[in-house]
């Protein structure tokens, strides 16, 4: 495409879509948001009304044959990504898709298959760490040898308790809290690791306030460990029950030091003190914590397309974090441990 502008179109504007759409309307050179689609009306008119996208459409095959999208990006439930992207890329657009890639390998295989005879189209999964300023500089440290050679990882993703019970709706369709919240930290353990082969896995937890989990077999909060080749290690925490609001950290252990990212959740470098004791305010979503990332991903995804430049992460990156995801899983409703 050479430097021209990148036209957008979006597919899902719930919670997360809306987001994504307000920041490729808004945020990202080079990029106008020009078609936008979603089954529910009310979705529909935001895209229309507040963010002025002038073709709005109700069903998905309208959008992929519009002429006048370029890339489309989609936001919508976990089920149906697969086939959602393999559509697109037949249609001949450009791809970006919130993770995770799919919920069973298969899916995810068929999708890099399917990918490999578009070699013209630019196709990323949206893990959002990766694009984190504080997880770069980690990175580039890590490059630089500032740790030496890393060997472990402990990485947790937290998120405030919602009484609403948003969680337990959502949870038949999300995978569960390992290929749901724990990719997230599975992918910044590969990325930090040097993308080591797993190995096995372990996971185990609990129900502690959402009971209506059970139905799925899911659980609020769960733990897991991961053995890569060469003796690498990760072990992962997730929950969906903290009081405090959200946290994301992670700490890398290398042979010769180690570096930890987001330590205690900050939402600002300001102390309070008062007749309550010494405190910080802490981020209240994972939004507010990688708010500015979302945004760096979006233009990197929109650059690699302009310039016909490969993207920061592989679809192998996000079917190998799915893989590990799903494992986590299994092991967590089988209760043992998973060969890879």
């Amino acid at each position: 495409m050479g430097t021209a502008n990148l036209n957008a179109g979006i597919v899902g504007l719930g919670r997360m879509g809306r987001r994504h759409a307000d920041n490729l309307a808004r945020r990202i050179p080079g990029v106008a948001l020009v078609a936008a689609c979603s089954p529910e009306g009310d979705e529909r008119a935001y895209a229309r009304d507040v963010l002025g996208v002038a073709r709005v459409h109700a069903r998905y095959e309208d959008l992929l044959a519009d002429k006048g999208v370029d890339a489309v990006f989609i936001v919508t439930p976990n089920t149906i990504h697969p086939e959602q992207i393999i559509a697109a890329m037949r249609a001949g657009k450009h791809v970006f898709c919130e993770k995770p890639l799919a919920l069973d390998v298969e899916s995810c295989l068929a999708v890099e298959a399917e990918a490999a005879k578009h070699a013209n189209l630019k196709v990323m999964i949206g893990y959002t760490r990766r694009f984190d300023a504080s997880y770069q500089d980690a990175r580039r440290k890590i490059d630089e040898g500032l740790i030496g050679t890393p060997f472990l990882v402990r990485s947790e993703t937290t998120d405030m308790n919602d009484p609403s019970g948003f969680f337990v709706r959502f949870a038949p369709k999300s995978g569960g809290i390992f290929v749901d919240m724990g990719v997230h930290d599975v992918d910044v353990a590969r990325w930090m690791l040097g993308s080591p082969k797993p190995q096995r896995v372990f996971a185990t937890g609990t129900i502690a306030v959402h009971k209506g989990l059970a139905e799925c077999g899911d659980v609020d909060n769960g733990v897991a460990i991961c053995e890569f080749e060469g003796g690498k290690t990760a072990c992962f925490y997730n929950s969906r029950t903290m009081a405090h609001g959200h946290e994301t950290q992670s700490e890398v252990i290398g042979t010769a030091g180690r570096l930890v990212v987001g330590r205690k959740g900050r939402l600002t470098q300001v102390e309070i003190a008062d007749a309550h004791g010494i405190r910080t305010e802490t981020t209240p979503t994972f939004y507010e914590r990688f708010a500015e990332a979302f945004v760096r991903e979006l233009a990197h995804f929109a650059d690699c397309v302009r310039h016909d430049r490969a993207p920061a992460l592989t679809l192998h990156d996000a079917t190998e974090a799915t893989r590990i995801g799903i494992a986590l899983r299994t092991s967590l409703v089988e209760r043992r441990v998973v060969e890879l």
